[in-house]
């Protein structure tokens, strides 16, 4: 089957590759039954020619042989090979006589041309014989006839006559049949192509509807179903088809249904955490105040910083918790504003007191853009928190802040042991965490998720990747908006105040 290189998806689908099998198998046969054909009428042709050839000589010899002596002489002989080069008519062959273990006699000094087989033919043989040669690319027929007795047809005579002549004609005739077969093949090859292409058609008509509902069930429409009819293969494809449709329909139903039931669960349990949890830590404040001005008893105030830090801890969580509900419900906005790029990022890390362990390249003067500030202030905050926390305590942290092709583009790198190969694609997934072996740590693992989700919030990109030299590096690139006035539609007063993290 030809794989059609070199053309467009056009031609290179199933229909063309059917269409030309189809034409092939047309084509195929019309040779096969042109060559058989050609092969029985060229024996016929020549068949023919040689039955007639031996008829109209051996009624020339019965008419001329009995004037012969008994015992011809060579004179005798050349006498008749003329007389039956003269009644050869349109044959035009060339005869030659030989008596018992004589030499052929002819009426001329052209020579006799015969192939062997018919050269060994005896003067006691009583039957004609025949055979077909090549000459100078010419089909010629030779022909050996014993004479017989007439009195006794059964008793030979010792008198054979042989006669050869050019099948020309005969091969012409077979060339006009080569001819009409030629000149028929392209009728029949581009005749062949129209009940192809619509047989085709018909065929592809299922496969294309069955292309198209799968194609609707991947954009989303899983109630997308086909028409069958027939009982073939195609209609019990169109069957199976519509079956898993609905299964799968079903079935992404009932997770979606479960997957609502989850957020909402998450977010409700968020929300109602945050006012126990906020009495909670005003007390854990004062109590953590006390213990730091030695008024309780070490052994109490060791336990009550433990307990500051815990309920720390589960706040932060719980404002992610709320945070990833609020994108997963479509409610995350953006409050964009003009922010000086280089104030920002000194807010971020004053903010945690990591200005002392940040290296920072940022243009002078620094960008302004349009942002929301609060968002990317999570973002940086995330970025760099993650770089000193998994780096280590003497792991530099390098931010490089550069604007070009109408994009802001933001790197965190650090020199620390990188992130391990098999989360190198799942380092933005949610509850990841590089050591999966530690079941309690500082992070909620969705630091990172939240970080990418306000950055594909903002129309950008945010991307993980270990370096060479070691270390990993983050790249956040945003484009760069025109300096508007923010709409409705870009604003949001819901969100709730933003609680840095604690500083690692």
């Amino acid at each position: 089957m030809p794989r059609f290189r070199g053309l467009g998806p056009r031609f290179r689908g199933l229909g063309p590759r059917l269409v030309t099998a189809f034409v092939l198998v047309a084509v195929l046969s019309a040779l096969t039954a042109a060559a058989l054909t050609f092969q029985q009428a060229r024996s016929a042709i020549l068949d023919r020619a040689q039955h007639r050839a031996v008829q109209d000589l051996r009624s020339q010899v019965g008419a001329l042989a009995p004037d012969l002596p008994d015992r011809p002489a060579e004179t005798d002989l050349r006498a008749l090979a003329l007389q039956l080069d003269r009644f050869a008519g349109a044959r035009d062959w060339h005869t030659g006589v030989v008596y018992r273990d004589g030499k052929p006699v002819t009426a001329g000094d052209l020579p006799l041309v015969l192939p062997p087989a018919l050269t060994a033919v005896v003067p006691s043989a009583t039957t004609a014989l025949a055979q077909r040669f090549t000459r100078a690319d010419t089909v010629w027929l030779a022909i050996a006839l014993p004479v017989v007795s007439t009195d006794d047809p059964s008793e030979p005579s010792g008198l054979v006559v042989y006669a050869s002549f050019s099948l020309a004609s005969e091969q012409q005739d077979i060339a006009s049949l080569v001819t009409a077969a030629r000149t028929g093949f392209l009728p029949v090859a581009l005749a062949a192509v129209v009940p192809a292409w619509l047989a085709v058609r018909r065929v592809l008509r299922p496969v294309r509807r069955l292309r198209s509902a799968a194609e609707n069930m991947a954009a989303g429409a899983l109630d997308t179903r086909i028409e069958v009819t027939g009982r073939d293969e195609l209609a019990d494809l169109g069957r199976t088809f519509n079956s898993m449709a609905t299964a799968l329909q079903a079935d992404a139903a009932t997770l979606r249904d479960m997957e609502a039931k989850a957020r909402r669960f998450a977010a409700d349990v968020s929300h109602e955490l945050r006012t126990p949890l906020a009495a909670m830590t005003a007390v854990t404040d004062v109590l953590y105040e006390d213990a730091a001005s030695g008024r309780i008893e070490p052994e109490t105030a060791e336990a009550l910083t433990l307990v500051a830090d815990e309920t720390g801890k589960l706040v932060r969580m719980v404002e992610d918790l709320m945070e990833i509900s609020r994108f997963d419900a479509g409610a995350a906005r953006l409050d964009l504003d003009d922010v000086d790029l280089g104030e920002l990022i000194a807010k971020t890390l004053a903010l945690r007191h990591w200005q002392d362990r940040i290296v920072t390249d940022v243009p002078v003067p620094a960008p302004r853009v349009r942002l929301d500030p609060r968002r990317i202030d999570i973002v940086l905050a995330n970025l760099v928190g993650n770089a000193l926390r998994h780096g280590g305590p003497d792991v530099r942290v390098r931010m490089r802040v550069r604007t070009d092709a109408g994009t802001l583009t933001v790197t965190v790198a650090d020199d620390g042991p990188g992130i391990p190969p098999d989360l190198v694609e799942h380092v933005f997934d949610r509850f990841t965490k590089a050591d999966a072996a530690r079941t309690r740590s500082e992070g909620s693992g969705l630091g990172l998720a939240i970080a990418a989700e306000n950055a594909r919030l903002h129309a950008g990109t945010l991307t993980a990747a270990n370096t060479a030299p070691g270390g990993a590096v983050f790249t956040l690139v945003l484009p760069l908006r025109p300096h508007e006035q923010p709409d409705d539609a870009t604003r949001s007063s819901s969100h709730p105040a933003h609680r840095p993290p604690t500083p690692p």
